[in-house]
């Protein structure tokens, strides 16, 4: 299998330490607000990366934290505390906050069909760690006390910058209003292990240290999560692209220092979702949740699917329309498999071993998946018997996992006639032309008012269904 090697630059045969087993380590959510789309696109690209390696005969430990302390609205060691932030917007107490948008992240993942990792670490129930990871630093000189904070010091290091070729009088520091350089560090890139009362003196979650009471920051828990379930290597780290830097390149720095040996040989970045405007964020225009997809009419599988049509490590525009072509792109593919769920017999062994190569080569090449789902045409296209194609599809779709054989029943059993009252298909045609005139607005409150009504309404190629609920 060839994979894109982030720290290499260059696709490589992807190797572990042990035969058969992989440790991977993906960077989890912080939880103090839904996660957006964007969010999402990397969670899913994981996920087709875990199970792909797992279709691959591979032994598959993956391991997730869960960010409820210590992470900054700036990525670095500026601005406040976002946990602390999603608190004060709700008037809950951090925990109240991490707990409910943890269970909300996990709602997304089951409708979107990304697989729950083997280990999910919440970054509270490792503080014991961090001390510990943060006195051997101290003890091994890579680190220094100053202003009553913990700092790594990046000067003890032959090389710091490992994604991007940066020059320390090239990073901005107090470029936004409000934000100045911090005095107590040592070097410009230098990054905070253990912040104490002197960041933050309304900052709820704080322990006990030998540096007095305070909190991690946000480098260190992957570190230590990483190396407590996974021991003191990985065989691959995933992430966002924008996690290079500063959050990896300081997990590598600290880790490889704490350990004496390279931590992680194999880096996997996911590229943005962008809208029209640039790069999607929490904080600018409309805040796009699987939950508002939903509500618009399409499917989370239309979204999983309209990700999976685009290569991971290129930026994909998120719009309605790419929205409306991937939902009526899905509902087609799912309209030219409904005719496989009947089908008898046992699939033909051979053919159905050359189909999946044609799958495997596919994703071997670096994880593509806009071939694979070009595969999934090609399989029903070719001359194989309808056993053997859907057997196929089941295989293809364990790693894909668009619901493809379960949206193929789900949708003809929709078609159970039911009589639909006048009042119904009256809402159901004003919301049509709502929908055309782009007053989403006003399209999500007819669908409301059907809703009420007891029916349920989605959009497909083949024209509006509508169900009883």
């Amino acid at each position: 299998m060839l994979l894109y090697n982030s720290l290499t630059r260059e696709k490589e045969v992807f190797r572990t330490a042990e035969p058969g087993k992989v440790k991977m380590y993906t960077c989890g959510p912080t939880v103090y607000h839904y996660a957006h789309i964007g969010n999402l696109r990397t969670y899913i690209m994981e996920d087709v990366l875990e199970k792909y390696l797992s279709f691959s005969g591979y032994d598959v430990l993956r391991i997730m934290n869960i960010t409820d302390v210590g992470h900054l609205t700036s990525d670095g060691d500026t601005g406040d505390d976002k946990m602390l932030k999603g608190a004060k917007r709700e008037h809950k107490s951090v925990m109240e906050i991490a707990q409910f948008y943890t269970d909300a992240f996990f709602a997304d993942c089951e409708k979107l069909r990304i697989q729950r990792p083997a280990v999910i670490q919440p970054a509270t129930g490792c503080i014991p760690e961090f001390i510990e990871a943060v006195q051997k630093l101290l003890g091994k000189g890579y680190a220094y006390e100053a202003g009553g904070n913990v700092y790594f010091d990046t000067a003890k290091l032959d090389q710091y910058y490992r994604f991007h070729d940066f020059k320390e009088e090239d990073l901005e520091v107090g470029v936004r209003e409000g934000v100045g350089a911090d005095t107590n560090k040592r070097n410009k890139a230098d990054f905070v292990l253990w912040f104490t009362k002197s960041k933050f003196d309304d900052q709820e979650l704080k322990w006990q240290s030998p540096w007095g009471m305070g909190y991690p920051g946000w480098h260190i828990e992957c570190s230590c999560i990483g190396m407590k379930y996974a021991g003191e290597t990985l065989d691959i780290h995933c992430g966002g692209v924008d996690n290079m830097f500063p959050h990896h390149t300081n997990e590598i720095a600290q880790s490889e220092a704490l350990l004496g040996h390279a931590w992680c040989p194999h880096w996997f970045h996911v590229l943005h979702l962008n809208d029209a405007s640039g790069k999607m964020s929490k904080s600018k225009g409309e805040f796009l949740t699987v939950s508002l997809l939903e509500q618009k009419g399409y499917s989370p599988m239309a979204y999983r699917f309209f990700c999976l049509q685009s290569h991971y490590r290129k930026s994909l525009v998120f719009s309605w329309e790419n929205m409306d072509n991937a939902q009526a792109a899905y509902d087609k593919l799912i309209a030219k498999i409904r005719p496989l769920l009947d089908a008898q017999g046992e699939p033909d062994a051979a053919k159905l071993d050359t189909l999946l190569g044609g799958f495997r080569e596919a994703m071997d090449n670096d994880l593509n998946t806009a071939q694979g789902i070009t595969v999934l045409y090609d399989v029903l296209k070719s001359d194989a018997d309808a056993a053997t194609k859907r057997a196929a599809i089941a295989a293809i779709d364990t790693v894909l996992s668009i619901g493809l054989l379960e949206s193929a029943q789900a949708m003809t059993d929709s078609e159970q006639n039911q009589e639909i009252p006048a009042e119904v298909l009256a809402l159901v045609e004003a919301r049509k032309e709502a929908r055309k005139a782009k007053d989403f607005a006003k399209a999500d409150a007819i669908r409301d008012e059907i809703t009420a009504l007891g029916w349920s309404i989605r959009e497909t190629r083949q024209g509006t269904e509508i169900t009883k609920l």
